[in-house]
């Protein structure tokens, strides 16, 4: 299944949409390589292995990333997910909205994985 995080995010919803893998399938595909290999990346700053879980297990639109795994930079507001923009001023910041490319990713079918790693504010271009 490992091969599966080596489709593009169109190759994968084309997956799910067709039946031949199941978007809960794609979840725990990346779940698992987070939990491998984030130790040595630090790419996560938040992992939301429940919510995803369950948001693909739930009604996922129609639409072409149907069920497709991302994750979004700890720069964008997720409703009840920590949202710290990597800067101790936002440590227990937990926004009740998301901001507004997060909601489009999500009414596109995408299923949130977690918030990435960042420099301070989103200040420099080096990650």
């Amino acid at each position: 299944m490992d091969g599966l995080a080596f489709l593009t995010a169109t190759e994968e919803g084309d997956l799910v949409r067709r039946g031949e893998v199941t978007a809960v399938e794609l979840v725990e595909t990346y779940l698992e390589r987070i939990e491998r290999l984030d130790a040595e990346l630090n790419a996560y700053v938040t992992v939301c292995a429940d919510e995803a879980l369950a948001a693909a297990d739930g009604d996922l639109p129609d639409g072409p990333f149907r069920g497709v795994p991302l994750p979004i930079k700890d720069l964008n507001e997720t409703a009840g997910v920590l949202t710290t923009f990597s800067s101790r001023a936002f440590a227990d910041y937990v926004p009740d909205f998301d901001a507004a490319v997060v909601r489009r990713l999500k009414e596109e079918g995408f299923v949130l994985l977690g918030k990435t790693n960042t420099p301070e504010l989103g200040i420099t271009a080096v990650t």
